[in-house]
């Protein structure tokens, strides 16, 4: 067994204000933990991987497809493969969630960025 608290995983800032840390991944899928900062965007992109996700706490706007789609703390969405998807918090707290990523996310576009941070666990 493989266990991941989000207290304990290292997180990245992928876009300013937009945090993910990774989680436990599989053969067949990986997760996500993200945090996503009042006024904060994450910019649209797609990936080949199917996404659900779980918003924990606050509420943010997703993007997709041009179309806006308001998620609170309490709802679960989806990004079919290869839909471009983004999100806005235009609240004033942060929103928390997890995602998952079936097949496993290989290695991300903006990780082999040099000009990304990486931010490590608060203790």
């Amino acid at each position: 067994m493989e266990r991941v608290s989000t207290t304990d995983a290292a997180s990245e800032e992928v876009a300013d204000g937009v945090s993910l840390a990774d989680l436990p991944a599989g053969e067949r899928a990986s997760m996500v933990y993200w945090r996503i900062e009042p006024g904060a965007t994450l910019p649209t992109h797609t990936h080949a991987n199917e996404q659900i996700g779980f918003v924990l706490e606050g509420e943010l706007v997703a993007v997709v497809e041009g179309e806006e789609y308001p998620l609170r703390a309490g709802d679960a969405y989806l990004f079919h493969p290869n839909e471009r998807h983004g999100a806005e918090n235009r609240s004033d707290e942060a929103a928390v969630g997890i995602g998952v990523l079936a097949p496993p996310r290989e290695e991300p576009e903006w990780r082999r960025t040099p000009s990304r941070s990486r931010i490590e666990p608060e203790s």
